[in-house]
Order: structure tokens, then C-alpha cells, then sequence
């Protein structure tokens, strides 16, 4: 009988051509948790692009795997895999350059009063939307602060670094492992220091709230804050305080404590933000190659091996007393 494999989300079209040749291909028909639990009876592997509700790793007896189409494992129920005896593996670094690229193209349309530009431009006109230039300002030469340095921090300071001849501090658990040019910061200096400060760090039980009134208050009044981590690593309320009261010069925002983010949210009317719909690691090419690693553990995990990138080793036992034949 033929594997299924259950997608969360529609895939490259590519990614999706490989897979249908490893199994039975399903696509849920919406990323919501209703549909995910419903749909993906019977799957042998789960690709994981919006959270997986525990109770399917209990229920199913034939899941293998949880395959995260990306890095981040929050969207999966680790504890609950282990426990049953579900391999976990993801694709770690893969869309590191293109959400470094989203932090620099985001930065430079902030710093340059994009939002107010463009609104102005189409609603009021040339004459009215051509003075916000005045105050836009540039990126080169400034101070860059990143908070984590996996990945995603790595290739920023890359760009930052080379690119924009930037200074740049860095809050790292690992400051023996910092390339060369990067200077390593308590999140106090780095809060002070910067002109950019960009979240790219997991969400877990030491950075969730990392930045509140206090860090925000902390920070210069024409400083800009990116987050491209998760959503709870900000206090938003805190933050849509600061950004109200010119605390701070502005945020760049691609996730949220609530996504979707809601049409009425405060957020939604600031010309001192820019918003993104948590898509800073998507592109065609960053879509591909995240999928290619999917395909790549899929293939692995089939065939009896563990995957690449395994994230809960001591699972392997309990699924090799699942899967033993």
C-alpha cells in the first residue's frame, strides 16, 4: 500500500512532482487546524507549514515523520512526537539569505519613509509625497544589532557587514563562534548602540518577552526594530506604545502574536511600520530549496534511515518498536 504524504500547504511545483513520486501526495484544502486534523488520517509523513494539533501524532499509527518545510520547529508538538515514538526533522539554513535580503529591503524602505511615500503618492500626489525625502535617511555606515546569530543572523552580518559597510553587534549564546567584524553585546548595549536591531532568534522559554516596555525604552528614538523571529519574542502591546509615543523610530514586522493579523489591529495604521504577512523566508528559489530538503528526509525516512537533520533523536528507539518488522 502506498505511503501518504500530507502537506499543509500547496508546495513548488517541483517539490510536489517528487514527493507524488515517494507516495500519495494530499494537500489539505486550507492551512487550519480543523482541516489538518480531519485530513491527514492515514499519513505516513507530514509536511509541516502550519501547526500540527498533538492529538494526530496520537492518533495516527502509521505516522512516521513530521517534515518541517523550513527551520523553526515551533509549529510541531516535539514533546508529543518523542513521546509516540514520531521522527521530527526539518531544513535548517536554506531561506537564510532570503530573509536576510527581507531585513535589508525592509530596513532601507523604512529608513527611506517608503509607507508614507507611497501612501501620499497615490492619495495626495507628487507634491505632497516628495518632501518625505527630507527625512529619509541611509543604511550604509549605520549600527546593526542582530539578536541570534544561526542562520538568518550569519547572513545578515554578510550583507550588512560587506555590502553596507555597517558596524555590527551581535547577542549570541556562542560569542567564541562570531565572524570576523562582528562584536559581541549584552542586549542592554546592543538596545543602546544600534540604529537597526534585528530579532532572528528561536522562540523558547528565554525570549519570549525578550523585548518589552523596558528594552524598547531602551533604545534610540530614530532606532528601528525588525522582527523576523516570532511574534511573542515582542510584548506588541508594549511596542505599539513605543511606536505611538516616538520611542522608537519605527518596527518591521513579519510576525505577530495573532496571524492573521487582524484588519483592525493598530498596527495596521501606522506609517512608522512596515507589515509583512510572516513571508520573509519565501520566494520562488528559497521555496525550492526548502522543498528539495523536504523531499531529500521524505526519501530517507522511507526507506528506514534516519533523517538528516533529526530534531528528536531519542525518539528513534520507540519508532524502531513501531516500524520493526
Amino acid at each position: 500500500m502506498p505511503e501518504m504524504i500530507f502537506s499543509t500547504h500547496p508546495l513548488h511545483p517541483e517539490v510536489t512532482a517528487e514527493l507524488q513520486g515517494l507516495g500519495n501526495l494530499t494537500i489539505a484544502s486550507e492551512p487550519t487546524p480543523a482541516a489538518i486534523l480531519e485530513q491527514s488520517s492515514g499519513a505516513s509523513i507530514i509536511v509541516v507549514r502550519a501547526p500540527i494539533p498533538p492529538e494526530i501524532l496520537r492518533r495516527e499509527t502509521r505516522l512516521r515523520a513530521t517534515v518541517r518545510h523550513g527551520a523553526g520547529l515551533d509549529m510541531i508538538p516535539v514533546d508529543v512526537a518523542t513521546e509516540t515514538g514520531v521522527l521530527v526533522a526539518n531544513v535548517p539554513g536554506v531561506n537564510a539569505v532570503t530573509v536576510a535580503e527581507h531585513c535589508i529591503w525592509s530596513s532601507l524602505a523604512l529608513l527611506r519613509t517608503y509607507p508614507s511615500v507611497a501612501a501620499d503618492l497615490r492619495e495626495a500626489g507628487w507634491a505632497v509625497a516628495r518632501p518625505h525625502s527630507d527625512h529619509g535617511r541611509e543604511l550604509s555606515g549605520r549600527r546593526l544589532g542582530i539578536v541570534g546569530m544561526g542562520n538568518v543572523g550569519n547572513a545578515l552580518f554578510r550583507i550588512a557587514r560587506h555590502g553596507f559597510g555597517m558596524k555590527v553587534l551581535a547577542l549570541t549564546s556562542r560569542p567564541q563562534a562570531l565572524p570576523d567584524g562582528a562584536e559581541a553585546a549584552d542586549l542592554n548595549r546592543l538596545l543602546g548602540d544600534c540604529d537597526v536591531v534585528v530579532l532572528c532568534c528561536p522562540l523558547n522559554d528565554k525570549t519570549r518577552g525578550m523585548i518589552g516596555a523596558a528594552e524598547l525604552a531602551r533604545m534610540r528614538p530614530d532606532a528601528i526594530l525588525v522582527n523576523v523571529a516570532r511574534g511573542p519574542v515582542v510584548d506588541e502591546t508594549a511596542l505599539v506604545e513605543a511606536l505611538r509615543a516616538g520611542t522608537i523610530g519605527g518596527a518591521v514586522l513579519d510576525v505577530f502574536d495573532q496571524q492573521p493579523l487582524p484588519t483592525d489591529h493598530p498596527l495596521m495604521s501606522m506609517r512608522n511600520v512596515i507589515l509583512t504577512p510572516h513571508m520573509a523566508g519565501i520566494t520562488e528559489e528559497s521555496m525550492l530549496r526548502m522543498g528539495q530538503g523536504v523531499v531529500m528526509e521524505t526519501r530517507r525516512i522511507l526507506a528506514g534511515d534516519r533523517p538528516f537533520n533529526f530534531c528528536n533523536p531519542d525518539a528513534w528507539e520507540a519508532y524502531q518498536a513501531r516500524f520493526a518488522k
